[in-house]
């Protein structure tokens, strides 16, 4: 495998998957002592543009973000719709999804994993960059997140 694909070593993100996103924020929030924050949705696709497993995906999520230094924990509900979101609530119910990294050249990084068996799953767009999940599960037990800030 070539060395260091993604040009960082430093996490940024812990996404974390949950059924109900306002009873988890609270616990958070209380765990914390810090404030709940609001939840927003994902917008949609003529705004985000997502894909799933190459195809057009309508999928949407609530995400609540708790900022916590160098890394923010995300907590993410899924909507009904097919998405790596979705699909890991399916498959192994609510618990950490992802583990995030800030990169530049996301093209180039995606090629680069993808050469080492690490295939994207899921990308889109958001207010101000893009986002891609890379199926990493089976080598490292978790999805990597790659985000591009514009």
């Amino acid at each position: 495998m070539d060395k260091n694909l993604l040009g960082t070593n430093i996490v940024t993100q812990i996404g974390i998957i949950v059924k109900d996103i306002e009873k988890a924020s609270q616990a958070f929030a209380d765990f914390f002592g810090v404030e709940k924050p609001k939840w927003n949705w994902t917008d949609g696709y003529d705004k985000s543009h997502a894909e799933f497993n190459g195809k057009p995906s309508d999928a949407r999520a609530k995400l609540a973000f708790f900022d916590m230094g160098q890394v923010q924990i995300e907590l993410i509900e899924p909507d009904e719709n097919i998405s790596t979101w979705r699909e890991f609530l399916d498959k192994h119910g609510e618990g950490v999804h992802h583990i995030a990294f800030q990169v530049k050249d996301m093209d180039e990084k995606i090629e680069a994993l993808e050469k080492n068996g690490m295939p994207l799953v899921q990308k889109g767009d958001y207010e101000g960059g893009r986002y891609a999940y890379i199926d990493t599960f089976s080598k490292l037990k978790v999805i990597i997140e790659l985000l591009e800030n514009f």
